[in-house]
């Protein structure tokens, strides 16, 4: 992984050493050492290599261009052929990359697979232009003024070297509070980010965002035998991990118990006992929590243990200590998920990298989004209706009814709504928007509150392939939701948002990945003898509800000055009256969106820290206790030496 701080200067063209200097201590402050400099007429760049990845921090072209490469490259060899004679097999992928982007320019993007993002600036034309890979892996944080561009990789950097307070954008904290902000956003409206599978490219003062790939609705794959699928999966899913292994350093693999992160240590483990590889086995690390009765993975896991001959680590989580820790934290947090940054669950991690010097973690996210993880039949039925297979239909409709003990005409109705408009339709208790937030922003932010979610149109792709790129949307929201800070030094990898292994997912039959009452079953097929049968016959995971609602009663006190005078109200979000009676029924047991009212306070909190180092431009009126304490300036580095 690489870091970078960038800035442009449109009305001048010399380099500005002062900010060359600050952001210079900033990588310091960071425990970062011996940054790189780049500056062509106003152009200055501060970046540097976290990870001892092939390849240099820039390459150059003959044009005089230059690129900025952070990521790993997956089809090197395949951009070698294509590219004719111009490298040998041992350029690094920086070098791949920016010779694919001399050849192609922008349409090279399209042909690069991979985890990255890539900053090119042409001092002949003037233009600079910044990409990030289809799932958007990779952070990277831009804002445009009149005067000039600022970016960088970690969003912090450049809310901390602004010079003035920031406005608040709305609508990304109408995402976090639902199904995750959009992904071109971030909490502040001059700062955005850029979207995943896009290019945005910048002149003076201009500036266009363009989409250079995305999902395609293939023909369906058809196989004689249950055997091919499970072949070909076995083979995408083992490419997928394959290119994920490939490090210069250790490797850790999250294990949690559950079929995508079992299956992923698995599959690396056939991979490392054949000997393709030249690193050793993956490390896991595991999350549990004794106290949640109907979450106890440590069996499971442990099986997974016992089939690889090693243990792992394990970071015991305790949800009143997950409270304190964001409720007690005062430093400043770009994001409010950067709230969680002390938990016991990062803090461990943190520990681990710093001690054992992992370049990189694996996750299993994704896996249940993409491989009939989630109990549904809708998408299956839908496509039935549009290719008007009315007997498989009604078959398969029954079918669905009898293994989800619902009545069929219910399950006809919510098919059929999947075509009309969300307006028209009623929405289930779980994308409904919290009652406690004020009618006003729920109005305002309806799209954003409901997750962006949009009707399946009738004509055009399959049923199942529009909602596998809403799902995939969701994913890439999330990532981006989470991917801001630059202060643990490492690349998270995603085996199963692999582009090859997607599209032969969202290309099978969805019979293949799900049938009634058989969630996974290709997926249960194919790892038959590689993940152990005690993962691969478990019911679904339960999802933790008790441990939030615990915590909240142990922590009141502190949870209920959260909710008084709240910060959040005086932006128009929150009704705070409405959100203590929610917190009431979190005590009392009574129904509420738990989730909910845990992002709400995380929110909240979140927005007291701004206040108090003064980030804020919008007219915030903090209570009695905020003005008291005062407020406190970012944190600014002090100035850097000189570098030989």
């Amino acid at each position: 992984m690489r870091t970078q701080m960038g800035k442009w200067n449109f009305n001048s063209s010399d380099s500005d050493q002062e900010w060359i200097e600050r952001a210079k201590s900033r990588f310091l402050t960071d425990g970062i050492e011996r940054p790189n400099v780049f500056f062509s007429g106003g152009l200055s760049v501060v970046c540097c290599r976290i990870e001892p990845t092939q390849g240099r921090v820039s390459e150059k072209l003959p044009d005089g261009s230059v690129v900025f490469w952070d990521g790993r490259l997956d089809n090197g060899p395949d951009l070698l052929r294509e590219l004719g004679g111009m490298l040998d097999s041992e350029s690094s992928d920086s070098e791949i990359a920016t010779a694919a982007f001399e050849r192609w320019r922008t349409d090279a993007f399209r042909k690069i697979l991979g985890d990255w993002s890539l900053v090119a600036w042409n001092p002949n034309d003037q233009s600079l232009i910044l990409a990030k890979d289809p799932i958007g892996t990779r952070p990277l944080f831009y804002q445009l003024t009149s005067g000039g561009l600022r970016w960088s990789s970690a969003l912090e950097w450049l809310v901390e070297d602004g010079d003035s307070p920031l406005k608040m954008n709305l609508e990304y904290l109408a995402g976090w509070l639902s199904f995750f902000p959009a992904a071109g956003l971030t909490p502040y409206e001059p700062i955005q980010s850029v979207p995943p599978s896009s290019f945005v490219r910048v002149t003076a003062g201009k500036k266009t965002v363009e989409k250079y790939w995305e999902f395609v609705p293939a023909e369906q794959i058809r196989y004689r035998s249950d055997g091919e699928y499970d072949e070909c999966f076995r083979s995408l899913l083992a490419q997928a991990v394959r290119r994920r292994l490939r490090a210069k350093g250790p490797i850790l693999a999250e294990l949690s118990g559950g079929m995508d992160s079992s299956s992923i240590v698995c599959m690396a483990d056939v991979l490392a006992s054949r000997r393709e590889l030249g690193v050793p086995q993956p490390d896991t690390v595991s999350y549990y929590d004794n106290s949640e009765p109907n979450w106890n993975e440590l069996p499971y896991l442990r099986k997974v243990e016992e089939k690889r001959g090693r243990g792992g680590f394990h970071i015991a989580l305790d949800a009143a200590q997950e409270l304190d820790a964001f409720i007690g934290m005062e430093d400043f947090a770009a994001t409010p998920a950067e709230c969680a940054r002390h938990s016991l669950r990062n803090r461990g991690i943190k520990d681990l990298v710093a001690a054992k010097g992992y370049v990189a973690i694996l996750s299993g996210i994704g896996g249940d989004e993409f491989t009939g993880g989630v109990p549904t039949g809708q998408p299956e039925l839908a496509d039935l209706l549009v290719e008007g297979r009315l007997f498989s239909f009604s078959r398969r409709l029954l079918a669905w009814a009898i293994s989800q003990r619902r009545p069929w005409t219910h399950l006809l109705f919510d098919t059929a709504g999947s075509f009309l408009p969300r307006l028209w339709t009623k929405a289930d208790d779980a994308r409904r928007p919290a009652r406690w937030l004020l009618q006003k922003f729920v109005s305002r932010h309806r799209h954003a509150l409901y997750g962006y979610r949009r009707h399946i149109q009738i004509f055009g792709a399959r049923p199942s392939f529009q909602e596998n790129l809403s799902a995939l949307n969701v994913v890439r929201r999330q990532l981006a939701c989470s991917h801001t800070s630059s202060r643990l030094p490492f690349d998270k990898r995603y085996p199963y948002l692999d582009r090859d292994l997607l599209e032969f997912l969202f290309a099978v039959p969805r019979q293949q990945l799900i049938q009634p009452g058989r969630r996974r079953a290709l997926m249960r097929r194919a790892l038959v003898g590689i993940v152990p049968d005690e993962i691969l016959t478990r019911k679904r995971k339960a999802y933790v509800v008790r441990a939030p609602r615990v915590a909240i009663a142990a922590r009141w006190d502190a949870v209920a000055q959260l909710a008084r005078n709240m910060v959040a109200e005086s932006l128009g979000i929150v009704s705070s009256k409405l959100f203590r009676q929610a917190l009431e029924d979190v005590r009392t047991g009574n129904e509420v969106a738990v989730q909910t009212v845990v992002r709400t306070l995380v929110l909240e909190k979140w927005l007291r820290t701004l206040v108090k180092y003064d980030v804020l431009s919008d007219p915030i009126f903090p209570t009695n206790e905020l003005a008291a304490a005062g407020r406190s300036p970012l944190p600014q580095p002090e100035r850097a030496p000189s570098f030989s």
